[in-house]
Protein backbone atom coordinates (compact mmCIF):
# COMPACT_ATOMS: atom_id res chain seq x y z
CA UNK A 1 0.00 0.00 0.00
CA UNK A 2 2.80 2.79 0.41
CA UNK A 3 4.39 1.57 -2.28
CA UNK A 4 0.88 2.24 -4.43
CA UNK A 5 0.45 5.86 -2.73
CA UNK A 6 3.98 6.78 -4.29
CA UNK A 7 2.79 5.76 -7.83
CA UNK A 8 1.54 8.82 -9.96
CA UNK A 9 -2.05 8.68 -10.87
CA UNK A 10 -2.72 11.73 -12.50
CA UNK A 11 -4.36 12.05 -15.67
CA UNK A 12 -1.30 12.61 -18.02
CA UNK A 13 1.04 9.82 -16.36
CA UNK A 14 -1.34 7.54 -17.01
CA UNK A 15 -2.01 8.64 -20.72
CA UNK A 16 1.89 8.31 -20.54
CA UNK A 17 1.63 4.77 -19.44
CA UNK A 18 -1.02 3.55 -21.71
CA UNK A 19 0.60 5.03 -24.75
CA UNK A 20 3.78 3.36 -23.94
CA UNK A 21 1.34 0.25 -23.39
CA UNK A 22 -0.02 0.16 -26.90
CA UNK A 23 3.33 1.37 -28.63
CA UNK A 24 4.23 -2.05 -27.06
CA UNK A 25 1.35 -3.89 -28.10
CA UNK A 26 2.21 -2.85 -32.12
CA UNK A 27 5.81 -3.79 -31.59
CA UNK A 28 5.18 -6.91 -30.60
CA UNK A 29 2.28 -7.45 -33.37
CA UNK A 30 4.38 -6.28 -35.71
CA UNK A 31 7.38 -8.40 -34.63
CA UNK A 32 5.18 -11.36 -34.73
CA UNK A 33 3.19 -10.80 -38.16
CA UNK A 34 0.08 -9.69 -37.01
CA UNK A 35 0.44 -5.93 -38.22
CA UNK A 36 -2.09 -6.59 -40.54
CA UNK A 37 -4.88 -7.59 -38.04
CA UNK A 38 -3.64 -4.97 -36.09
CA UNK A 39 -4.37 -2.41 -38.55
CA UNK A 40 -7.83 -4.25 -39.12
CA UNK A 41 -8.50 -4.25 -35.37
CA UNK A 42 -8.31 -0.53 -35.36
CA UNK A 43 -9.89 0.18 -38.49
CA UNK A 44 -12.54 -1.69 -37.32
CA UNK A 45 -12.80 0.12 -33.91
CA UNK A 46 -12.94 3.38 -35.62
CA UNK A 47 -15.35 2.14 -38.12
CA UNK A 48 -17.46 1.23 -35.10
CA UNK A 49 -16.86 4.68 -33.45
CA UNK A 50 -18.28 6.70 -36.58
CA UNK A 51 -21.10 4.76 -36.85
CA UNK A 52 -22.18 5.51 -33.12
CA UNK A 53 -21.57 9.19 -33.27
CA UNK A 54 -24.20 8.86 -36.25
CA UNK A 55 -22.69 8.80 -39.24
CA UNK A 56 -23.31 5.31 -40.65
CA UNK A 57 -25.32 5.75 -43.67
CA UNK A 58 -29.20 5.00 -43.92
CA UNK A 59 -30.03 6.36 -47.09
CA UNK A 60 -29.65 6.80 -50.43
CA UNK A 61 -31.31 9.08 -52.44
CA UNK A 62 -31.15 8.72 -56.30
CA UNK A 63 -32.07 11.54 -58.69
CA UNK A 64 -32.64 12.25 -62.00
CA UNK A 65 -33.09 8.12 -62.71
CA UNK A 66 -36.20 6.21 -64.91
CA UNK A 67 -37.31 3.44 -62.94
CA UNK A 68 -35.96 0.86 -65.76
CA UNK A 69 -32.12 2.86 -65.00
CA UNK A 70 -32.46 2.78 -60.79
CA UNK A 71 -32.33 -0.78 -60.00
CA UNK A 72 -29.28 -1.47 -61.73
CA UNK A 73 -27.58 2.28 -60.31
CA UNK A 74 -28.61 0.38 -57.01
CA UNK A 75 -26.78 -2.12 -57.87
CA UNK A 76 -23.59 -0.93 -59.24
CA UNK A 77 -23.56 1.18 -55.77
CA UNK A 78 -23.13 -1.64 -53.39
CA UNK A 79 -24.04 0.04 -50.32
CA UNK A 80 -25.39 -1.16 -46.99
CA UNK A 81 -27.08 0.59 -44.65
CA UNK A 82 -24.73 1.17 -41.24
CA UNK A 83 -21.44 1.84 -43.66
CA UNK A 84 -19.63 4.86 -41.90
CA UNK A 85 -20.27 7.74 -44.43
CA UNK A 86 -17.06 9.42 -44.30
CA UNK A 87 -15.56 6.04 -45.53
CA UNK A 88 -17.34 6.37 -49.18
CA UNK A 89 -15.18 7.10 -51.89
CA UNK A 90 -17.12 9.31 -53.78
CA UNK A 91 -14.93 9.47 -57.11
CA UNK A 92 -15.10 5.23 -56.83
CA UNK A 93 -19.32 5.51 -56.65
CA UNK A 94 -19.56 7.92 -59.42
CA UNK A 95 -17.55 5.91 -61.72
CA UNK A 96 -19.30 2.90 -60.83
CA UNK A 97 -23.14 4.61 -61.34
CA UNK A 98 -21.46 5.93 -64.87
CA UNK A 99 -20.89 2.44 -65.68
CA UNK A 100 -24.50 1.95 -65.67
CA UNK A 101 -25.33 1.77 -69.59
CA UNK A 102 -28.32 4.34 -68.91
CA UNK A 103 -26.35 6.97 -67.41
CA UNK A 104 -24.51 9.56 -69.18
CA UNK A 105 -23.23 11.32 -66.16
CA UNK A 106 -23.69 11.22 -62.45
CA UNK A 107 -22.33 13.50 -59.02
CA UNK A 108 -22.78 11.75 -55.78
CA UNK A 109 -22.71 13.98 -52.66
CA UNK A 110 -22.07 13.52 -49.13
CA UNK A 111 -24.54 14.93 -47.27
CA UNK A 112 -23.94 14.14 -43.59
CA UNK A 113 -25.02 13.04 -41.24
CA UNK A 114 -26.19 9.54 -42.91
CA UNK A 115 -27.28 10.42 -45.76
CA UNK A 116 -25.91 9.88 -49.62
CA UNK A 117 -27.26 11.98 -52.91
CA UNK A 118 -26.64 10.27 -56.52
CA UNK A 119 -27.86 12.80 -59.56
CA UNK A 120 -27.60 10.82 -62.65
CA UNK A 121 -28.17 12.22 -65.71
CA UNK A 122 -29.46 9.28 -68.52
CA UNK A 123 -29.32 9.19 -72.26
CA UNK A 124 -31.64 10.82 -73.96
CA UNK A 125 -34.14 7.80 -75.88
CA UNK A 126 -34.21 8.64 -79.66
CA UNK A 127 -35.59 5.38 -81.08
CA UNK A 128 -36.12 2.08 -81.01
CA UNK A 129 -33.60 0.41 -83.87
CA UNK A 130 -34.88 -2.77 -85.92
CA UNK A 131 -32.32 -4.85 -87.77
CA UNK A 132 -33.30 -8.19 -88.31
CA UNK A 133 -35.31 -9.86 -85.28
CA UNK A 134 -33.54 -7.86 -82.88
CA UNK A 135 -34.27 -4.47 -81.75
CA UNK A 136 -32.52 -1.83 -79.05
CA UNK A 137 -32.99 1.96 -78.07
CA UNK A 138 -30.83 4.07 -79.23
CA UNK A 139 -29.43 7.57 -78.08
CA UNK A 140 -29.55 11.24 -79.40
CA UNK A 141 -26.16 10.61 -80.92
CA UNK A 142 -27.44 6.55 -82.52
CA UNK A 143 -25.28 4.56 -79.77
CA UNK A 144 -27.47 1.33 -78.15
CA UNK A 145 -28.42 2.29 -74.80
CA UNK A 146 -27.33 -1.31 -72.61
CA UNK A 147 -29.42 -2.72 -71.06
CA UNK A 148 -32.49 -1.13 -72.35
CA UNK A 149 -35.84 -2.87 -73.48
CA UNK A 150 -36.99 -2.25 -76.33
CA UNK A 151 -39.95 -4.14 -75.66
CA UNK A 152 -41.04 -1.49 -72.76
CA UNK A 153 -40.62 1.97 -75.47
CA UNK A 154 -43.46 1.59 -77.34
CA UNK A 155 -43.70 5.42 -77.68
CA UNK A 156 -40.44 5.73 -79.65
CA UNK A 157 -40.50 5.88 -83.28
CA UNK A 158 -39.01 3.03 -84.69
CA UNK A 159 -35.92 2.81 -87.70
CA UNK A 160 -35.93 -0.07 -89.50
CA UNK A 161 -32.60 -1.54 -91.07
CA UNK A 162 -28.58 -1.59 -91.60
CA UNK A 163 -27.37 1.40 -91.06
CA UNK A 164 -30.79 3.35 -89.76
CA UNK A 165 -29.19 4.07 -85.97
CA UNK A 166 -26.47 6.18 -87.51
CA UNK A 167 -28.78 8.29 -89.98
CA UNK A 168 -31.82 8.75 -87.16
CA UNK A 169 -30.59 11.71 -85.62
CA UNK A 170 -30.63 13.56 -88.61
CA UNK A 171 -34.25 12.72 -89.85
CA UNK A 172 -35.99 12.21 -86.55
CA UNK A 173 -35.70 15.94 -85.59
CA UNK A 174 -37.11 16.82 -89.43
CA UNK A 175 -40.29 14.94 -88.60
CA UNK A 176 -40.91 15.76 -84.78
CA UNK A 177 -41.70 19.37 -86.45
CA UNK A 178 -44.12 17.64 -88.93
CA UNK A 179 -46.46 16.53 -85.86
CA UNK A 180 -49.73 15.85 -88.90
CA UNK A 181 -46.66 13.49 -90.51
CA UNK A 182 -45.22 12.15 -87.38
CA UNK A 183 -48.19 11.49 -85.85
CA UNK A 184 -49.43 8.90 -88.83
CA UNK A 185 -45.69 7.42 -88.80
CA UNK A 186 -45.29 3.70 -87.85
CA UNK A 187 -41.75 3.25 -89.51
CA UNK A 188 -38.48 4.82 -91.09
CA UNK A 189 -37.09 2.21 -92.78
CA UNK A 190 -33.63 2.62 -94.36
CA UNK A 191 -32.89 1.30 -97.73
CA UNK A 192 -29.94 0.84 -99.26
CA UNK A 193 -28.13 2.49 -96.06
CA UNK A 194 -28.52 5.34 -98.40
CA UNK A 195 -32.10 6.84 -98.05
CA UNK A 196 -35.52 6.72 -96.13
CA UNK A 197 -39.04 5.16 -96.84
CA UNK A 198 -41.60 6.66 -94.63
CA UNK A 199 -44.15 4.12 -93.71
CA UNK A 200 -47.26 5.59 -92.22
CA UNK A 201 -50.08 3.44 -90.15
CA UNK A 202 -52.59 3.19 -93.30
CA UNK A 203 -50.41 0.66 -94.66
CA UNK A 204 -48.86 3.82 -97.14
CA UNK A 205 -45.49 5.00 -98.08
CA UNK A 206 -43.90 8.23 -98.74
CA UNK A 207 -40.38 8.01 -100.63
CA UNK A 208 -37.65 10.53 -99.57
CA UNK A 209 -34.71 11.15 -101.04
CA UNK A 210 -31.22 10.12 -100.49
CA UNK A 211 -29.88 13.75 -100.87
CA UNK A 212 -32.24 17.00 -99.34
CA UNK A 213 -34.69 15.53 -97.08
CA UNK A 214 -35.50 18.66 -95.99
CA UNK A 215 -36.24 19.78 -98.98
CA UNK A 216 -38.59 17.09 -99.69
CA UNK A 217 -40.59 17.34 -96.69
CA UNK A 218 -40.81 20.98 -96.94
CA UNK A 219 -42.29 19.87 -100.11
CA UNK A 220 -44.68 17.23 -98.62
CA UNK A 221 -46.00 19.88 -96.56
CA UNK A 222 -46.70 22.23 -99.15
CA UNK A 223 -48.62 19.29 -100.46
CA UNK A 224 -50.87 18.88 -97.61
CA UNK A 225 -51.55 22.51 -96.78
CA UNK A 226 -53.17 22.50 -100.31
CA UNK A 227 -54.93 19.60 -100.75
CA UNK A 228 -54.70 18.17 -97.50
CA UNK A 229 -52.68 15.46 -98.91
CA UNK A 230 -52.41 13.37 -95.97
CA UNK A 231 -56.20 12.75 -95.05
CA UNK A 232 -56.45 11.73 -98.69
CA UNK A 233 -55.68 8.52 -98.29
CA UNK A 234 -52.65 6.85 -100.87
CA UNK A 235 -50.59 4.02 -101.16
CA UNK A 236 -47.16 6.03 -102.47
CA UNK A 237 -45.37 9.15 -102.52
CA UNK A 238 -42.15 9.31 -104.52
CA UNK A 239 -40.34 12.28 -103.53
CA UNK A 240 -37.00 10.81 -104.85
CA UNK A 241 -37.35 13.66 -107.78
CA UNK A 242 -38.01 17.19 -106.93
CA UNK A 243 -39.26 17.86 -110.94
CA UNK A 244 -42.00 15.36 -110.28
CA UNK A 245 -43.29 13.90 -107.48
CA UNK A 246 -45.34 10.58 -108.27
CA UNK A 247 -48.23 9.76 -105.98
CA UNK A 248 -50.35 6.75 -106.49
CA UNK A 249 -53.90 6.72 -104.77
CA UNK A 250 -54.87 4.39 -102.80
CA UNK A 251 -56.21 0.90 -104.53
CA UNK A 252 -54.50 2.40 -107.81
CA UNK A 253 -51.72 0.24 -109.08
CA UNK A 254 -50.71 3.15 -111.90
CA UNK A 255 -48.61 6.34 -110.27
CA UNK A 256 -49.54 9.98 -111.76
CA UNK A 257 -47.59 12.65 -111.94
CA UNK A 258 -48.00 15.64 -109.81
CA UNK A 259 -45.70 18.79 -110.23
Amino acid sequence: MSALGRLDLSPRAVGLAFSATATAVVIVLLASGGGERLIGAVTTAADRGVVAAGFGLRRVSIEGASREAEPMIQRALQLSAGQPITRLDLTALREDVESVGWVRSAKVIRLLPDTLIVHVVEHDRLAVWQDGRRAWVIDASGQVIPGADARAHAELPLVVGAGAADAAPQILPLLRERPRLSSRLEALVRVDERRWDLRLKDGSVILLPAVGEEAALIQLDAMDQRERLLDLGFSRVDLRTPEAVALRPAGRETAGAAA
